[in-house]
């Protein structure tokens, strides 16, 4: 038997479960799909027709659609907000457009994780970012992969930027003209969108522009604040209705007939219920997409309800609409209304382009391409192509020629559709094996350290591990040639890339016998309890390292609550876990409290036996010091051990008071907000308490609760730090008045105080 002190043990354990952890992670945060980083080629000519004597050499990208190009990015725009009853409310002039205008509405789903900083790499790369990214969010590094922006700057284009600072730090040096504001004062709803609009009027007269990026936060920010539901978010709709008619009445007073101008407004995510986002609900997932231009023809007939599309088919299309070479890892597809005004040739074309550059995409990323439904999809679509190219070539004219061209094009978007479906699945595809592993390697730790808890915790500190050579030296090889074997099995089985089987050999066997280890150690833990069970106890003894009911119900709600964290549904009503865990714990301490204070004294004879001996040495303490006692010591003694009593026995009736009362306070605390998801939306206190109908109780109980906290603090507080305090809380009160959500005394219901 081999001895381990508690750190040493921790230790270990801490390395395990970080490999553990690690390995996990590797296989749920999958690697994003990549095209080679080589230099561009020239672009793929047209489907060579069948037959002798027949060349079509259209190497050439198709001249641009649009001149000049805005888009106007409004943060957290959920479509609602532009097709529901909001947007008839409060944008009557985006709502006119989108119904009767020269447009095409869309409504353009987003994938988690809807925040901010991937969803622009999405705009503007078409690729899907993953979960990782969220970590960066708040550092964005410089984009490397190949974007729009960086496709528009190659190719000449002069671009302004105004807005949120993430663009910026995504792409320096890109821009022409930047104003950047910062993103993470999401109290400010005013100032962050001013600080865009002071612009336009100027840049929006001048002519040394291809491309005019706004990215408006406010939005946003209201939503982080107050949720969908304030007054203030239709406010903000009205504000950006006026922002984007100035926009498009500017880009039709200056537009040329020949090359019109293209106006985008969309959204990089929405927002949920209560405001937030970052999760896969609907109103965090469906943003609104508007393309507005003369090239259009003009709508009518009853307004339809919005066709949906991928957020990454924008940045496929706007490099269309602007004459650049789709983005090499982009997985959208062409918006082909977009291009509908277009020759035919100039839409298979445009087509084609998009087809060949997410096949090329996935022969990179898949090791059976080939078996592709997309793939095949594509080749029968380009097959199509090369015969319609050759009765193009030869002058055919007739209904056939237009019959066939309108066949092939639904052939492309079909293979465009099933591609871009293919590589998002392998976006999203995770590495179950690595994951597996990982998490086999964690759960044998938790194990271990859940069966080693009492020795651990006891007066020795130490962790017995047996090596019992009979036993566990056989089991341990048998089960590291198990598991190499079915490492084996699994790596050369596996249709898809996993990264377990890219490690070395050595490595994965060192891993294959962590596990047999720890699984060894289990057996031998468990296997030592059941043995001293079996033994007759002779002399009953207290075991210092006993569980009681407290602890195991410590344990299995930890436990429970760990593993309620592995499906959404429990996550986003996590308070509903915590609710009942206190209420449980509440209750269990009652038990242990009423049990020690009134059972255990009549019952225990042990407990009684104890304090007699415990009264006994005492006495025999003070004769043994020969010390004497006077009578006016003894009175003092006798008074102090009364006062003694009447303090323990108000203790005790404190003691047991105090469950209930936190339990009557939880459930206040459950009643103040309503959270979460599924029943955010229903009254609560805080709701009643910040109406407008009640600003004064509001105000009442703020006051009070302000003057509560300078009263319990200030007793142990210097002169200077108490006029400091009240000062603070003073300021705290007095911003809440500045900002409408109090009152001053002084202060009528319908006057504003001055900020």
């Amino acid at each position: 038997r081999m001895r381990l002190r508690s750190g040493a043990f921790a230790a270990g354990c801490l390395l395990a479960e970080t490999l553990g952890v690690a390995l996990f992670l590797r296989g749920f945060f999958p690697l994003p799909i990549r095209a080679r980083r080589e230099p561009r080629g020239d672009l793929p000519a047209e489907p060579a027709p069948p037959g002798a004597g027949m060349v079509s050499n259209w190497t050439e990208m198709p001249p641009p659609l649009f001149k000049k190009v805005v888009l106007v990015l409004i943060d957290a725009l959920r479509y609602d907000f532009v097709f529901g009853s909001k947007g008839k409310q409060f944008m009557p002039y985006t709502t006119q457009v989108v119904e009767k205008g020269t447009s095409y509405s869309f409504i353009a789903e987003a994938k988690p994780p809807t925040v901010t900083m991937p969803r622009i790499k999405a705009l503007m790369t078409g690729s899907i970012p993953g979960f990782i990214d969220v970590v960066v969010n708040l550092n964005s590094p410089a984009l490397l992969d190949d974007n729009l922006i960086w496709q528009a700057k190659t190719a000449g284009k002069r671009i302004i930027f105004y807005g949120d600072d993430t663009w910026v730090k995504l792409f320096p040096k890109h821009f022409m003209e930047y104003d950047g504001t910062t993103s993470f004062f999401v109290s400010d709803f005013t100032e962050v969108d001013d600080n865009v609009t002071r612009h336009l009027d100027s840049v929006l007269k001048r002519d040394d522009w291809d491309l005019l990026i706004l990215h408006y936060l406010g939005l946003d920010h209201i939503g982080h604040m107050t949720g969908p539901n304030s007054p203030l978010v239709g406010r903000k709709l009205r504000e950006m209705d006026n922002i984007l008619r100035k926009i498009h009445v500017s880009l039709l007073l200056k537009e040329e007939p020949s090359v019109p101008n293209l106006l985008v407004v969309c959204g990089d995510h929405g927002m949920s219920e209560t405001g937030s986002h970052g999760g896969s609900s609907e109103g965090e997932v469906h943003t609104p997409l508007l393309f507005i231009s003369s090239a259009f023809e003009k709508r009518t007939g009853p307004p339809t309800q919005p066709e949906l599309v991928q957020q990454t088919d924008l940045a496929s299309t706007l490099a269309v609409g602007l004459g650049l070479s789709i983005s090499r890892n982009s997985v959208g597809s062409l918006i082909l209304p977009i291009v509908g005004s277009k020759t035919m040739r100039e839409q298979l074309r445009f087509v084609h382009l998009n087809g060949f550059q997410l096949s090329r995409l996935l022969q990179e990323n898949t090791p059976v391409y080939e078996k592709d439904p997309g793939y095949e999809h594509f080749k029968i679509a380009e097959r199509s192509h090369s015969n319609w190219i050759k009765l193009y070539l030869e002058g055919n004219n007739s209904e056939i020629l237009l019959n066939l061209g309108k066949k092939v094009l639904k052939q492309y978007l079909e293979a465009l559709k099933t591609l871009s479906s293919s590589l998002s699945k392998q976006v999203a595809q995770y590495d179950m094996y690595s994951m597996t592993v990982g998490i086999v390697i964690v759960m044998e730790v938790l194990l271990l350290l859940l069966l080693s808890v009492p020795k651990a915790l006891s007066s020795r500190a130490e962790f017995e591990v047996s090596l019992s050579p009979p036993l566990f030296s056989l089991l341990f090889y048998l089960m590291c040639l198990m598991l190499c074997a079915v490492h084996i099995i699994v790596c050369t089985s596996a249709e898809s890339l996993c990264y377990f089987c890219s490690v070395s050999w050595l490595t994965a066997v060192g891993v294959m016998m962590l596990l047999s280890a720890l699984m060894c150690g289990i057996l031998s833990s468990v296997a030592k309890i059941l043995e001293i069970s079996r033994l007759p106890q002779k002399i009953p003894v207290v075991s210092s390292s006993s569980w009681s009911e407290i602890d195991v119900l410590i344990l299995t709600g930890t436990i429970g609550h760990v593993l309620s964290l592995g499906a959404s549904s429990f996550i986003e009503e996590e308070h509903q876990t915590w609710y009942f865990l206190i209420n449980t714990l509440c209750l269990v301490l009652c038990q242990e409290l009423c049990r020690n204070n009134f059972l255990l004294k009549e019952c225990d004879p042990q407990h009684s036996t104890t304090v007699k001996t415990n009264s006994d040495s005492t006495r025999k303490g003070f004769e043994y010091n020969n010390i004497d006692i006077p009578e006016e010591g003894n009175a003092k003694f006798g008074k102090a051990a009364s006062s003694a009593e009447l303090i323990k026995r108000s203790d005790k009736w404190i003691s047991l008071a105090s469950p209930w009362i936190i339990l009557i306070f939880c459930r206040l605390l459950r009643s103040l907000n309503q959270t979460g998801v599924q029943w955010a939306h229903r009254p609560d206190f805080g709701h009643w308490l910040t109406s407008s109908e009640h600003k004064s109780e509001l105000s009442f109980l703020a006051a009070v609760s302000l003057l509560m906290i300078f009263f319990l603090v200030q007793r142990r507080c210097s002169l200077v730090s108490k006029i400091a305090m009240a000062l603070g809380l003073l300021g705290v009160y007095s911003y809440r008045a500045a900002i409408g959500n109090v009152l001053f005394p002084w202060q009528h219901e319908s006057k504003d105080i001055s900020k």
